[in-house]
């Protein structure tokens, strides 16, 4: 990717405002292990949970012995093990319309792994109203899916996507509809990739297209996104214009 350089991925991540990502929840996935061996300067961890048994069969930052530690000082933790020269932030806190502009503002880059709805368009929204790239992904059984939104007009969000959010109750969770346990890290790694290749400039990233993969066919599939010239947070004429809440959006009780 940078010939030129005697190592290319710890100096292309390892300086300046180039290195800094911001993934939100991502404390289980592929994708931080992967930016950290990159050689990502700073990386942000958003994580509000502690370390369940259950996590372990898909979340691999993650072990045995930590059962009952925040994710985040957990994640941290492995990160350093990989990279002592990663700058681990972490927030061990619910990402909340009132807090979301101070966790996010300060990164280059949002890396979206979050399992629930309201929290995916706070964040769409907030990325959206910062003007950050978002990198999208999200699993459910034994299919992922991911993409790349760009802030500004022309450029789909989530909301093009997704204008809507499903009834309450009609889409369980990963405790409740299960998920292959390495699917996350298939997904990750995508996002990983995504990442990387909008911070360097090289390649075409996923704007404008969802990847699909069905990984009982092991089949990947695209799926052009167009952008929704009335889209309510980047459409021509915005009606939505600050964080709003996104429980009550969602039809959800408020999460604790």
């Amino acid at each position: 990717m940078y010939p030129r350089n005697d190592d290319p991925t710890r100096q292309a991540f390892g300086r300046g405002p180039s290195g800094h990502f911001g993934p939100y929840a991502v404390a289980g996935l592929v994708l931080a292990l992967g930016l950290a061996a990159a050689g990502v300067g700073t990386l942000g961890v958003v994580d509000h949970d502690v370390v369940d048994r259950s996590n372990l069969q898909r979340q691999i930052l993650h072990t045995e012995d930590r059962v009952g530690r925040p994710k985040v000082e957990s994640a941290a933790e492995t990160l350093r093990e990989i990279n002592p020269n990663v700058e681990v932030v972490t927030y061990d806190t619910l990402l909340s319309s009132a807090n979301a502009f101070d966790v996010l503002g300060p990164w280059d880059l949002v890396i979206d792994g979050t399992d629930n709805f309201p929290v995916r368009y706070l964040v769409n929204d907030a990325t959206q109203f910062l003007g950050k790239p978002l990198v999208y992904g999200s699993i459910y059984q034994f299919e992922g899916q991911a993409t790349v939104f760009m802030p500004g007009q022309e450029a789909p969000c989530y909301r093009c996507l997704f204008p809507a959010p499903p009834p309450p109750g009609t889409v369980p969770s990963c405790a409740e509809g299960g998920v292959f346990g390495v699917l996350p890290g298939v997904i990750g790694a995508i996002q990983a990739t995504e990442a990387i290749k909008i911070i360097t400039g090289e390649g075409e990233p996923l704007i404008g297209r969802l990847l699909l993969y069905d990984a009982l066919h092991m089949d990947f599939q695209e799926v052009k996104i167009r952008w929704d010239a009335d889209c309510p947070v980047c459409g021509k004429d915005p009606s939505i214009t600050e964080l709003i809440d996104y429980e009550l959006f969602c039809g959800v009780p408020a999460a604790q």
